[in-house]
This record gives C-alpha cells, structure tokens and sequence, in this order.
C-alpha cells in the first residue's frame, strides 16, 4: 500500500502544472523570450513528477502520466501549426522551443521506462478537437487500436459479481509481483470472504424460511377462525359475543373477510342511519359543492357561515390527497377518491356542527376497505359519535384534557421510570396522543397492524386505545429512556416501520387497566368528579 500523501501529491502536480502550462499557452504571442523555457519545462516537470512517483501509484498514475503527456503532445502540436501557418516575426526562438520540446516529451518516457507498457495505445490519441482521429494516424503512421480485453482468471470456481475477487489479480507487469507468501494471504483473505457471503446467504434463506412458515400457520388459522366466524358467531351475534371463547377469537384478530361486518356490529347504529339518508346527504352535498362555485355571499346556512363550510371542503380535498399515498387508490384518480370525497362531504352536511377535522379522511379511508360505500358512511358517523371521539373531533379542551389525566394515572402505574422521564422534559400526553386518537392509529401504525387495533378497539371501546398507546411506551421504552424532548416526539409522531403485531401486542397484553381496584371507567368518573371540585374551589363566586 502507498501514502495517501503521494497520491494527492502526484494528482495535483499534474492538475496544477498542467494548467499553469495552459495559462502560458493562452497568452499566445505575446510571450517573450523568458517564457519560452516556462513553455518547455512546466509539461517536462509534470512528466518527470509523475515518473516518480509511477512505480508507487501503479495504474492510476500511469493513467494521469500519460493523459499529461498526450496533453503536452496536443499543445505542442497546435503552437507549432499555429507560428509556421502565421509566420510571425521574431517567432523563430519560441518555434525552436516548441519543437525541441515536442520531440522531449515524446521520448522522455521511452528514457525513463526503457519501454511504453501495453496500454500505452489507449492515451496515445489527443483529447483535443484539433487534432483529429485520423490526422494522428497521419501523422504517426499507426492506426489506433481498441483496448486490449483485460484477461481475467478462468480458474474461478464461478465468476464473481463484485470487486470481491479482484484481491486474487496479479498486479500490472511495471510492479513487482506478488511474493509466495502474499499470494497465499490473498488467496486464504477470499476464501473467508466467500465463507462469510455464504453464511450469510444461508442465515437469511432460513429467515425467508420461517417468515413463510410463520405466514402459512397465520393463514390456515385465519382461514379456520373465518368457518368459525361464518358459521357460528356471526348467525348468533348478540348471543355468543360476549363469550370468552369469541373474545379469544377477537383478540388474535379478525380475517379480513368478516371484518367489516364485525365492525358494523359492534360499533352499532345508534343513530339509525340508513342508506337512503345516506344519499339524501350526498346529494345536498354535491349541491353545495356546486353552489359554492356560483355564491358566496350567504354568512348562515343551518347555524354555520358559509366560509366555514367551504374551508371544511377545501380541506378535504387537501386532505384526501394525503391519505395513505403508498396505496394509490384515494388520490385524484384512484378507485376509492370518490367514495372517499362523498363520505366526508355527506358527512359535513349531517353533522355541520363537527364539521371536517383533520384526520377523518384516515379514518373513512379504512372504513371504505372494508365496507360497501352506504355501510361505511352508517358506521363512520356512528363512530364518530362515541363520547371520546365526539371530544376529540369538536376539540372540547376539558373533556380531552380529562382523558389525558386518566390516561396518565394508568402511565404512571405500568410505566414509572419512562413516566417521570417524560415528567422531566414536561412531556404532556396530547403531544402524541392527539394525532394518535384523532385517526384510530391508522396514520402511525402500519394498516395492517391498525386494523388489529381497530379490531380490538370495537370489543373494548375507548379504553383500548388508551391501552394501545401505553403498549406503544411499553414496546419502545428502552429506546425513549434515552431521547430528550424533540427526539422523543419526533419518534412517537412517526414510529418505526417495522413494528410488528406479535411485538405490540404482547406489549399491550402486559399493561393493567387497573389502578387500585378501579377500572379505566371509574377511574375517569373520579379524574372528572375531582375536575369539577378543583373548578368549583377556583370559581370566583366562592372566593367571594
């Protein structure tokens, strides 16, 4: 191996000689007679540094050696054509200088080398537009031949796809070559690498291997608990689905194919929405969506202006657009824009006083996978008229802040060490809980892993997605331990891609929705009971 040092060093001599060499040449006739050994010595340094430094450097200086004497050659060649076509006067110094050093820059290497090496035909040509292909042939005599075929080793066991087996080359014929000693080294140094590739090869087939037999043992069950959800559960809904063994069943999730129906079930239709109201709403929908275009002098339309109502769209359309955009189909021309932009436009008319909040889209979005267009809009707005939903959506600052404090009681009590570390950098919970809420972890958790949660979420109500982001903390503790503020919320605005189901869901397993005796439910009774003394306490009628 040569220094670091020497390489630098031979390629800026080139790089700088070289232009400097230029610039003399760029002055044309008005250089004087001093110059004229600048004109010849400056290529003659840089030839002679780098034959210096050749035996060091090998082929890459042999490569800049001979680009700075083709180089040389050119100028030469072009000053000299230049004095004898012009005829200048007092030119005859400078026209003798050019060609003594045209003559010592072709022979110089020759003197040096006592032989050009093989690939000397490849830097022979000038790279410049002067002299043509075919004039140097004319001049010199000699057609240019192609590059000679490098000749690779036919003894490989396979041919190698990489640099990896370069190590086994012999070094070019103007350096010493390789000892005995050096060239077994070489030999044993690839066989290792060729070991460690193998291993490699081996350790991730089997990983291929288990994530396949994983996949096949998650199919056939999903394919079994599917039978069962068909034709046992679903014809005995309200009787069986309170049992423990269907809500075993919910837990390790729903097959895709009775999940929508699941949904639709245990969400409920309180509301009693039904599909022909559905369209009743979409068709005053698309008649808003057109009248907007045409006025927009009304202020109150049904207690809400109508710049409210035509920002709430413009939103939609905004938000539409960034709604699960590795999936392509609820953007602008995709198969479920449509279905999407109907749902949340008819849904702004039926619940004006909501409105459109970010994050719906999210929400209807993974409705519309699962169910037909009028089922999804029934379940939607019935969704959304869930008590934590309803506090989130119409951003009630009290009711959220009282579910941020329930959810804290349970953090503090499954997560003491992160909950005081979040406590030291005043982390509050709706810095990640918001975003988390506001689409059902749809947008932070993968869609399959989501649908899990949703799964679970429609068993257990509110409380599960309060337990699902204590899993989160749980599953990423180590991780957060060591985060300051802006990277901690930085990580839980957008987590990890490679989460896995089994990962989080043990996690989620592993937290007690229990605090002293009491229960999520109870304990938001007393966080709320206790919010309601503290403001009666505070209120000035009291103190007075």
């Amino acid at each position: 191996m040569f220094p670091l040092s020497l390489l630098e060093l031979s390629v800026q001599s080139h790089s700088c000689l070289f232009i400097a060499f230029q610039n003399l040449w760029g002055r044309g006739s008005r250089l004087h007679t001093q110059s004229h050994v600048q004109f010849l010595i400056i290529p003659l340094a840089a030839i002679v540094a780098h034959s210096l430094y050749q035996p060091l450097l090998g082929a890459l200086c042999e490569r800049v050696f001979y680009k700075t004497r083709t180089h040389c050659l050119c100028l030469y060649s072009k000053a000299a054509e230049t004095f004898s076509q012009k005829g200048q006067k007092n030119s005859n110094q400078l026209y003798i200088v050019l060609l003594a050093g045209n003559y010592l820059v072709k022979s110089l290497p020759e003197r040096i080398f006592r032989k050009l090496p093989k690939s000397f035909s490849r830097y022979e040509i000038p790279a410049c537009g002067h002299l043509n292909q075919l004039e140097y042939e004319a001049r010199t005599g000699r057609a240019c031949k192609p590059p000679p075929q490098s000749s690779r080793r036919k003894n490989f066991e396979f041919e190698p796809l990489s640099t990896t087996a370069l190590i086994l080359e012999d070094r070019p014929s103007n350096l010493p070559a390789k000892s005995v000693e050096e060239a077994l080294r070489h030999r044993q140094e690839y066989d290792e690498m060729v070991a460690e590739a193998k291993k490699r090869e081996i350790k991730e087939a089997h990983k291929r291997k288990k994530i396949m037999k994983e996949r096949f043992k998650q199919e056939e069950s999903i394919a079994s608990a599917m039978v069962i959800w068909i034709n046992e559960i679903l014809p005995n809904w309200e009787v069986m689905r309170s049992t423990r063994r269907v809500r075993e069943l919910w837990w390790q999730g729903l097959p895709p194919s009775v999940r929508g129906k699941v949904w639709s079930l245990a969400v409920g239709n309180e509301l009693n929405i039904t599909p022909e109201l559905y369209e009743i709403f979409l068709s005053r929908a698309k008649e808003r969506w057109k009248s907007f275009s045409e006025t927009s002098s009304e202020n109150d339309v049904e207690g809400v202006s109508v710049a409210d109502r035509e920002a709430s769209l413009e939103l939609i359309k905004l938000d539409i657009s960034r709604t699960f955009p590795s999936l392509y189909i609820f953007q602008k021309g995709g198969p479920y824009h449509d279905v999407l932009h109907s749902i949340l436009g008819a849904y702004t008319c039926y619940r004006p006083d909501v409105g459109y909040v970010q994050g719906m889209s999210f929400i209807a979005a993974v409705l519309i996978l699962n169910l037909e267009e009028a089922d999804a809009f029934i379940a939607f707005a019935n969704l959304l008229n869930k008590p934590c939903q309803l506090a989130f959506f119409r951003v009630d600052h009290s009711m959220m802040l009282k579910y941020f404090a329930t959810f804290e009681v349970f953090f503090e009590e499954n997560l003491s060490k992160l909950f005081l570390h979040f406590k030291s950098y005043s982390l509050t919970p709706d810095i990640y809980l918001i975003d988390w809420i506001f689409t059902l972890y749809s947008k932070s958790l993968p869609l399959d892993l989501a649908c899990r949660v949703w799964d679970v979420f429609c068993r257990d109500g509110e409380e599960f997605l309060f337990r699902t982001g204590l899993g989160i903390l749980r599953l990423y503790e180590d991780i957060l331990l060591q985060m300051d503020f802006i990277h901690i919320a930085q990580f839980l605005t957008k987590l990890p891609e490679d989460i896995t189901s089994e990962k989080l869901f043990s996690c989620i397993a592993a937290i007690q929705m229990q605090n002293s005796t009491k229960k999520w439910t109870q304990v938001f009774s007393s966080v709320m009971k206790d919010i309601k003394e503290g403001d009666k306490n505070n209120s000035p009628a009291l103190k007075s």
